[in-house]
Formats: C-alpha cells, sequence, structure tokens
C-alpha cells in the first residue's frame, strides 16, 4: 500500500503565496489571530493525524469492508478508534462558527484538511465528510431551535448527518421523488419512503445519526417545485438534548461495491419517521443546494486525493523499480537496469499524475477562497461575485477533478506494470475507490449539463465572463513577462477562444436545446482545461518571481515550472480535439435510429 504523506510544501504554497490566505482571512474577520503560524500548526497537526491513524486502515478497511446484521451496520477495524481521536482533537467543529461550538476559522482550512483525510483514506473520510453538508444546511436555514438541538452536537462531532435524496425509480430527476410527509398534531411530521444510495446512512461510529430528507407534502405540487426538507434523527432527541428512543429509521441493507467498501452505502428505509420541516414548505430542493454544492465540491476533491494518492504511490516505485536500460545510454550503470523512472512513458505518467494534483489542489483551494468570501464578507457586492464565481467554477471541479483524478489513478496502475493489477501494493483500490467520483453528487454529464445550460446559457454567458476577465487581466498584467511568456500567450488566446466557442453553441441551441446536451462534456472538459492552464500559469508566476527573487528552495520552485511547461506543452493540447468534438453537432449524435445500434 502506498505510504501517504501529507504534500504539506505544495499546501504551503497555495495557502501563502499563491492565495495570500493569510491577508485574505485578516480582511474579513477583521482581526489577525488566524495567522501563518497558526495555520502551519494546524497543517502539521493534521497531517499527522492523517499519516499516523487514517492511512494505517485505508487498505484493512477495504479488505475487511462494512458489516450488516440484521439492520445493524458495523465499520472495519480501527475506523470508530479513529473517529474518536477525530473528535477529541477538536477536527469536526474546524471551520463552523463560535457561536454555534466551532472554532470559527475559515471553510478553506476544513477543505485543506478533508483533501489530507480523503487522500490518506477515502471511505473513513466520508463519515465526518457528509456532516459538513448537513451542517451548513442546518445553520443557513434550520430555526433556532433546530440549531440549538442538532447543529452542536454535529459540530462537535457527536453525531453525523446525512444527504438523503436519491430513491430507486428517481436518481437524478429528484421530481420523481415518492417519500411522503404527514403533517403531525405536534408540529412535527411522520416521514415514510425508502432512500437508496445514502452513504454513511448507518454506522457504529457516533450515537446519533441526522438525516437530512427529501420528501413531499400531503398538497405538495407536483415536479421538484412541490419538495420539503425535513431533518430525520436516527434516534428522537429528549427534551435535554440526549439521546432518546429508536426513531422509525432503519437500515434495510449496504449496497457491495466495486470500490470505498468501507463506507457504509444504505438502502434507508423510513416508517413513520418523526421529523421536523427546515425551510420554508416546497421549497426543499432550494435549501438542499446548499448541502449539494458543499458536497460537489468535497466530491472534487476525490479526484484531487486521488491524483495524489496515486501519484506518490508511483513515484516511489519508478524510483525503486528496475528495468531495462535507458535508450540513450544506462543511468545506473553500477546496477543491473536501470529504475524505471528514466524511461519518457513513465515520465509522461507521472508528471500527467503531478499537474492533474497539483492543479486539482489548486482549483478547489481557489473554490474554498471563494466560499470564504461568501460566507464571511460584510460587502454584498464583494460576497456575491464569489458566490457567481462558486456557481460557475463548482461543475467544472466537480467534473474536470474527478474525470483526471480517475485517469491519474489508473497512470498509477499503469507504472506499476503488472504489479498494479495486484491488490497488496494499493493501486487497484485507488482506481476502484475513486470510479464513484466521476458518478455521485451528480454525474460528468450532468454537471456539463448544469455547467453548460444553466451556469453559463442562462445567464447569457455573464458567470463565464465574470470568469474569463480575471483571466484576462492576468495576461495584461503580464504580457511583458518574459519569464512565463510560454505560459500567457497561450492562455491569452484559449482565454478569447472561450467565449468564441460558447458563442457558437449557443447560436446552434437557438435551432435546437439538444445542441447543449451534444457539446456539453466536452465543453466541460475544455472548461476545465482552460482553468488547470490558467491556475498553472498564476503558480509559474510565483515561482518565477521567488527564483528572481532568490531563494533556498531552488528545487521546489524549478519543479514547478517544469511542471506548468510540461501542463501546457503534453496537457492543455487536449483542448484541440475538445474543440473538434464541440463542433461535431447534434446529428452524429442523434441520426441513427434506436433500432439501428446493434444488429444479433
Amino acid at each position: 500500500m502506498p505510504e501517504y504523506k501529507a504534500p504539506i510544501r505544495d499546501i504551503q504554497f497555495l495557502l501563502h503565496e499563491v492565495l495570500s490566505s493569510e491577508d485574505r482571512y485578516k480582511a474579513l474577520r477583521g482581526d489577525e489571530d488566524v495567522n501563518r503560524e497558526l495555520i502551519d500548526a494546524i497543517l502539521e497537526e493534521g497531517a499527522k493525524f492523517c499519516e499516523n491513524e487514517l492511512a494505517p486502515i485505508n487498505r484493512s478497511g477495504d479488505e475487511e469492508g462494512c458489516g450488516f446484521d440484521d439492520g445493524v451496520v458495523t465499520t472495519p477495524a480501527g475506523f470508530k478508534e479513529a473517529y474518536q481521536k477525530y473528535v477529541e482533537g477538536g477536527w469536526p467543529s474546524l471551520s463552523s462558527p463560535e457561536e454555534v461550538g466551532g472554532q470559527g476559522l475559515p471553510y478553506s482550512m476544513g477543505i485543506v484538511m478533508s483533501e489530507m483525510m480523503g487522500t490518506a483514506n477515502w471511505s473513513w473520510g466520508m463519515y465526518p465528510g457528509l456532516s459538513h453538508g448537513a451542517i451548513n444546511t442546518v445553520e443557513a436555514h434550520g430555526t433556532p431551535e433546530q440549531k440549538e438541538v442538532y447543529l452542536t452536537k454535529m459540530i462537535e462531532g457527536a453525531w453525523t448527518g446525512t444527504m438523503c435524496l436519491t430513491e430507486a425509480h428517481c436518481g437524478t430527476d429528484l421530481g420523481l421523488l415518492r417519500s411522503k410527509a404527514e403533517p403531525n398534531a405536534d408540529g412535527s411530521y411522520s416521514i415514510s419512503g425508502t432512500k437508496i444510495f445514502i452513504s454513511a446512512g448507518d454506522h457504529d461510529m457516533a450515537e446519533n445519526i441526522v438525516h437530512i430528507v427529501l420528501a413531499r407534502l400531503p398538497d405538495a405540487p407536483k415536479g421538484t417545485k412541490g419538495i420539503s426538507l425535513f431533518i430525520v434523527p436516527k434516534f428522537n432527541v429528549k427534551g435535554d438534548g440526549s439521546v432518546g428512543d429508536a426513531n422509525g429509521v432503519t437500515c434495510g441493507s449496504i449496497e457491495h461495491k466495486m470500490g470505498i467498501k468501507a463506507s457504509a452505502t444504505c438502502v434507508m428505509n423510513f416508517d413513520n419517521a418523526k421529523g421536523f420541516l427546515i425551510g420554508a414548505p416546497n421549497r426543499g430542493l432550494n435549501c438542499m443546494f446548499t448541502f449539494m454544492n458543499t458536497a460537489r465540491i468535497g466530491t472534487a476533491l476525490q479526484g484531487v486525493a486521488a491524483a495524489e494518492g496515486s501519484f506518490q504511490g508511483a513515484l516511489t516505485y519508478a524510483k525503486d523499480r528496475l528495468a531495462m536500460r535507458s535508450l540513450s545510454g544506462p543511468k545506473c550503470p553500477e546496477k543491473d537496469a536501470d529504475p524505471i523512472i528514466v524511461h519518457p512513458d513513465v515520465r509522461r505518467m507521472l508528471l500527467t499524475q503531478k499537474s492533474f494534483a497539483e492543479g486539482g489542489r489548486a482549483l478547489t483551494y481557489f473554490l474554498a477562497a471563494q466560499a470564504d468570501i461568501a460566507f464571511m464578507s460584510k460587502n454584498e457586492e464583494e460576497a456575491k461575485e464569489a458566490d457567481d464565481l462558486m456557481a460557475f467554477l463548482t461543475p467544472i471541479a466537480k467534473a474536470f477533478c474527478t474525470e483526471m483524478g480517475l485517469e491519474s489513478a489508473n497512470h498509477g496502475v499503469q507504472v506499476f506494470g503488472g504489479h498494479g493489477f495486484i491488490r497488496e501494493w494499493g493501486m487497484e483500490q485507488i482506481v476502484r475507490d475513486t470510479r464513484i467520483a466521476t458518478l455521485y453528487e451528480g454525474t460528468t454529464g450532468i454537471q456539463a449539463l448544469d455547467l453548460l445550460g444553466r451556469k453559463v446559457m442562462l445567464t447569457q454567458g455573464q458567470l463565464l465572463k465574470n470568469f474569463t476577465k480575471i483571466i484576462h487581466k492576468f495576461c495584461k498584467d503580464n504580457v511583458d513577462n518574459e519569464a512565463i511568456a510560454q505560459f500567457v500567450a497561450p492562455l491569452t488566446k484559449l482565454n478569447k477562444e472561450w467565449g468564441d466557442i460558447t458563442t457558437q453553441i449557443g447560436m446552434r441551441a437557438m435551432q435546437n436545446q439538444d445542441e447543449i446536451g451534444a457539446a456539453s462534456v466536452d465543453y466541460a472538459m475544455y472548461s476545465g482545461y482552460v482553468t488547470f492552464a490558467y491556475l498553472w500559469a498564476q503558480m509559474a508566476k510565483v515561482a518565477s518571481d521567488k527564483l528572481a527573487e532568490g531563494t533556498s528552495e531552488e528545487a521546489f520552485y524549478k519543479a514547478k515550472l517544469q511542471t506548468a511547461n510540461f501542463y501546457f506543452k503534453r496537457i492543455l493540447p487536449r483542448t484541440r480535439t475538445c474543440v473538434e468534438t464541440m463542433s461535431g453537432g447534434l446529428d452524429t449524435l442523434m441520426d441513427m435510429e434506436e433500432d439501428n445500434f446493434g444488429f444479433y
């Protein structure tokens, strides 16, 4: 199994040198309490927890999986104990407001911790990870009483949370859901229905589980406009806030999955379970978006985690594994063969992983920085600008980072050759674990439709323009910067092309709306490549500036520039294929009659 080491230096590079987190926190909080010293101390302690507690039970958790016996779910050995240490360390409350029991640190600090946990042990990280979305939903839409009863317990980690959307007959199309909510005389509701694919729906790690459930009121209109949101605890809560008797919530079964086997994916049955309306009636989907956007950023992190984890394993192996000689002559003549890292194709795979891991980290941290501003800024205009950026970039991050994470995980297996196919090395587990990332919280196709259909076309391109203006300003400011000219010139052309392509698709869509669906996935991938290019150019500028100033970390900054160069020369040209496929049009997909798809 790859030995996980938290990429502390790269995290510090992004937080301190690229995103200026310390200055942002000072401006948003109005104090200097969250400074670089504190940030680095949190990173070091978080890294220790992830490396020493979570990574060692990653493979064993995959081998053992979760247990299920007559409605009772048990997690693999060591999971419950690691969770208790997580709670004792105060990690659940890191980014929650102080007035509800949190530590009051910015959202972005929680994202950093989530990345380290996810790379060390994605299955384990899903148990507390789902709680963050539930916490955000209750915090944003709950009543003062609901916050007092549920929020404090979830923030301290005594209780965990879930998101209960999907039903067997409806996945993404939530307008079809059938779960019912009947009003009770005491103001509560009786929730009945069955939900599937509920991550961390039941387990033995916390004393209570707070389910956030979508259901329909008796007089609700059809479709998505008739969905309400409810809090449904596994155990009812007594007047003093302690856990009471069992609610009408049971786990019917757990799924047998190809990956994340140590994360319980449950079928949850609600049988007249007592629930409490959160938010306005029939506005549940609007409230749920608070949860879903958080979850989508979290899933984008899975792609980053997969790329980082697989890269670390592949890099170690490539340095040690001896096979053949370099075509240009032996590089280690004292050995029987050269280490495979000398071979160009192995380096191609390693650099692909590295560029995706570090580029994805930059994107998710940039998103987290926008969340800090949207959540904390007292300037309404500034907060809205950040919120709009998040709305535009979240589907790109979710779709692109997960697809590139899966590609990186596959490269990791390939670097190992036949050994990559063997379970004991742990590389195939990363592939299995991350394969789900392109599916849940909205498939790549759904994210692409959200991006092109809703975030771009429905805003008449405004959300796209907001971001391309940022790229344009960067390019304009650095047009004479010879140190990064090889990055600025192509980025400038792509930034203009992005708008031109969008206009072309929009013109075709005026004739047939299905043109959006035909182009959407290629458009999302194109958008991802260009977004990463901007972030790599930005990182390259910081690195070149540091080298020009003089630094004791010359190797680190040179590696940044070299990785940026690889990305621009070997990865970014994929945009040319995206342009061609986007222009392929709807007819190539729809001309064939359904009966002609196969002849048997």
